[in-house]
């Protein structure tokens, strides 16, 4: 399957604009926030990750259950955050 860049760099560019600036500050250039699991964790990962095979079949994942357009903006994994920080771990950390 594999995800489509482009689809993921607008719905990554919709989710950016549509916080406030102040929600962004914490926010270093060339990363981006996700929010993870039922209670929606906030992490702040490296935009490298979104051309890594693992991270990209979690992104396919995020896109079956969620859709990669949301009206409330931030992209959203359903994993969980001990998972996810494994997974995290595994390409670099966090």
């Amino acid at each position: 399957m594999g995800v489509r860049l482009p689809g993921v760099m607008h719905m990554l560019q919709r989710s950016l604009s549509w916080k406030k600036p102040a929600q962004m500050a914490d926010v270093p250039k060339g990363h981006f926030p996700i929010y993870v699991g039922e209670t929606e964790k906030r992490f702040v990962i490296p935009v490298s990750y979104l051309r890594n095979p693992l991270f990209q079949s979690l992104l396919d994942r995020a896109e079956e259950e969620f859709g990669l357009d949301h009206a409330t903006g931030g992209i959203r994994v359903p994993c969980e955050e001990e998972v996810f920080v494994r997974l995290t771990s595994q390409l670099g950390g966090l």
